[in-house]
Formats: C-alpha cells, sequence, structure tokens
C-alpha cells in the first residue's frame, strides 16, 4: 500500500517537473522584438562603484566604446576609500559624456546602496537607464543597441542575462549551471508575465517606472535585492520582456570562493521571502517536486516495477535535457548538459544546506 502512494506521488512529482520545463522552455523561441520607432533612444547606463578602482578601469573603456550615438554614463561612487574617486575623475575629464555623483554616507542611508542608485537615477539624464555592475563589463559593442531594440512604448523594463566568465574548476563548472538554471526560471517566468527577478548586472527599465512604484521606498531599509525587488513592485504581464541575444550580455568573474558564493546564496533566499505570495509558491513547488523526483525515484527502483519507473526517468531527463541543452546553448555555456545530473543533484543538496543554514542563524547583516 505504502509503495503504490509512493508511486502516485512520483508520477505528480515528475509531470510537476516537466510541465515546469515545457512552460519554460516558451522563452526560448521569442522572436526579435525592435522598437517601434527603429531609432537609437538616449541612454543613460548607470554604474553603482564601492571600492572598485581596478575593476572601473576595465569595465570603463568596454563601455565608451560601445556602438551608439547617444547615451551618458552615470557613475555612482558610494563612499569609496580606494582610489576609485581619481579614476572616475580622470575618465570624466576625457569623456563628456560621463557624469561622476559623490555619495557621502550619512546617518539615515548609511553605506546604502539603493539609496546612492536614487540618487544617480534622479541625476541621469536620459528616461532610458541601462543598468551594470562595476565589477561586470558587456561581451559585445552592441550591448547597448540590444537593448535599445527592445524598448518601446509598451515594453519599458528589460530583463538581461548576466553570466559567470568560464574557468576550468569544478567550481565554476557548478555555479555557472546554477545561474544558468537561474536564468531558466527567470527569462521562463517573464515570458510567462510572471517576473520575479533581474540580474542586477544587466537589465534596464525607464525612469518613469521607478517613480511610479517611488522607487525603493518599499524595501529601502533592505541593504540587498536592489533589483528583484523592484522588480516584485513595477513589473507586469504587459510592461517587462527579456532580452537574450548574445550581444546583450555581461559578464563577470566568477566568485573566490565557495563561501563568498554561499553567503550570496543565503542573501538571495531570504530576499526570496520578500516575493510576492505566488512566486515564492510557484519557486518553492519547482524545488521541493524536483527533490521529491529524486526521493522516490531512488525508493521505487528497488521496490517497484523498474521497466515503468525507467519510463518516467526517461521522460523526465529528455524533457529535462532539451530544454537545458537549447538554454544552454543559446545563452552561450557550455559543456554544462555533460554533467547536468549530477550539477543538479549538487545543486539540490546546496539548496538544502542554505534552508537549514538560514534556519538555524541569518547572515550578519541581517541581524
Amino acid at each position: 500500500m505504502m509503495i503504490t502512494v509512493f508511486f502516485y506521488s512520483f508520477v505528480v512529482f515528475t509531470v510537476i517537473q516537466i510541465i515546469y520545463y515545457i512552460a519554460f522552455s516558451s522563452f526560448l523561441f521569442t522572436p526579435k522584438n525592435i522598437n517601434e520607432e527603429g531609432i537609437e533612444k538616449p541612454i543613460s547606463v548607470i554604474i553603482f562603484a564601492k571600492n572598485q578602482a581596478k575593476n572601473l578601469e576595465k569595465l570603463l573603456p568596454t563601455i565608451i566604446n560601445q556602438d551608439y550615438s547617444k547615451f551618458e554614463i552615470v557613475l555612482i561612487n558610494n563612499a569609496s576609500i580606494d582610489n576609485t574617486e581619481e579614476v572616475l575623475e580622470n575618465f570624466s575629464k576625457n569623456y563628456k559624456n560621463i557624469k561622476v555623483l559623490e555619495v557621502e554616507n550619512n546617518e539615515a542611508f548609511w553605506a546604502n546602496k539603493k539609496y546612492a542608485l536614487t540618487l544617480g537615477i534622479k541625476a541621469a539624464k536620459y528616461d532610458h537607464l541601462l543598468f551594470t555592475n562595476a565589477d561586470s563589463k558587456p561581451v559585445s559593442k552592441n550591448w547597448i543597441s540590444n537593448f535599445n531594440q527592445k524598448f518601446n512604448n509598451h515594453k519599458t523594463i528589460i530583463l538581461g542575462y548576466h553570466k559567470f566568465e568560464k574557468e576550468k574548476s569544478l567550481f565554476n563548472l557548478f555555479i555557472r549551471f546554477e545561474n544558468l538554471i537561474q536564468a531558466i526560471k527567470c527569462f521562463g517566468f517573464a515570458h510567462l508575465g510572471n517576473s520575479f527577478m533581474a540580474f542586477h548586472g544587466n537589465f534596464a527599465y525607464h525612469k518613469t517606472e521607478f517613480f511610479k512604484v517611488k522607487g525603493f521606498i518599499n524595501h529601502i531599509k533592505i541593504k540587498k535585492g536592489e533589483s528583484n525587488l523592484f522588480i516584485k513592485d513595477a513589473s507586469n504581464k504587459e510592461n517587462t520582456i527579456i532580452c537574450i541575444g548574445e550581444n546583450s550580455f555581461t559578464k563577470t568573474k566568477a566568485p573566490k570562493s565557495f563561501s563568498t558564493w554561499f553567503l550570496e546564496k543565503r542573501n538571495n533566499a531570504i530576499i526570496s521571502k520578500k516575493y510576492k505570495p505566488k512566486h515564492q509558491i510557484l519557486l518553492a513547488l519547482f524545488t521541493i517536486s524536483k527533490l521529491f523526483f529524486y526521493v522516490f525515484a531512488s525508493i521505487l527502483f528497488f521496490f517497484y516495477s523498474y521497466k515503468i519507473m525507467l519510463g518516467f526517468v526517461i521522460a523526465y531527463f529528455l524533457i529535462q535535457y532539451i530544454v537545458v541543452g537549447i538554454a544552454s546553448k543559446k545563452l552561450k555555456e557550455p559543456y554544462l548538459l555533460f554533467f547536468l545530473p549530477f550539477l543538479e543533484i549538487g545543486l539540490l543538496l546546496i539548496q538544502i544546506s542554505i534552508f537549514i543554514a538560514n534556519l538555524i542563524s541569518k547572515p550578519d547583516h541581517w541581524k
């Protein structure tokens, strides 16, 4: 009797997983969208920096040399204590389209990134805003142009892909896989009209969307989550679109250590509790159904007909391999598909570890 219950539960979780992957796959076949006017809109590229002198020296030439006629670069120096100010001054002297905003700490918003970003957004000369990080860089000279093509009178929030640079290590393989799965969920939900996040190193929106929701006011005291919580407030199925052409990507170096990356994932898990209830449920169901798929499959292969079990398992992995395979090709993430089952099981174990760690205690800055 118990085995029968396990089997039907296994079938339910397998079907749920297959439905998710089929739903997510819709974004992979999105047609190209060109803005209605077919012209270059003036764009403000906004870059937040805190103690990022070395990274800015590498990033800024890739922005300055964009193949785009009308754009400015708004550089927000948030109370840096290295030579960031000197680097920004040198660049701003040589390029007229660079605007430097110096943000000093104050008692009310001490070291608050959202406060600094708000000042940068208000200082931007143009209404179309494109965001990236100081430690990132576009992969192409057509980065701004690709985002411009997505802006129109209806689509005013644009989600782009931010990737880790490929390195020869198991850790790099794993975090690139986690990032890819996050992208599949991000773009899949967005294409279905249920955006829940943005890669904060690569997304854009019209300034009116920011003021419509009163900026970051709903979560200004939360130091993290400036992109995801903004998406929660501002995004809907009418105003949001994805931008995943190869030339629209930005990239950054992978975290130096597992502990650094793990802490970031713990922070993201805490932020996710601020998402809309429907998004929390949908994301939790995806993870839980995957976990129980593996648990019940492991048990039933010993106590149920292996031929029947094999059919369901093959169906699941076939759909998953097709969707993840197309996504990895489209988002230029090589070699991940070859290690899919091992990476997925490892990711599940990490997610369980994050849940337990956050249950026991929150990271220091959340206390």
